[in-house]
């Protein structure tokens, strides 16, 4: 999962790359802009897949649960 999430980072990063340098910004704002874009994406991932692995796995104990006591 924390490949996934690396590699999509890095694609939004190259795609912040190229949309920022469209616009004649200066190179050191050009990499700024796309690192920050960079770290935002990753992090927000990395917790919405946190949060999925959390809820898949507190369903998979209820599910457990009901059918031990069945």
């Amino acid at each position: 999962m924390n490949k996934i999430v690396l590699q999509i980072g890095l694609l939004s990063f190259f795609i912040a790359i190229i949309f920022f340098a469209q616009r004649e910004l200066p190179v050191e704002q050009i990499l700024l802009r796309s690192f920050m874009l960079f770290i935002f994406v990753t992090i927000m991932l990395s917790i919405i897949a946190l949060l999925i692995i959390k809820s898949v796995n507190k369903r998979s104990y209820k599910k457990k649960d009901e059918l031990v006591q069945n």
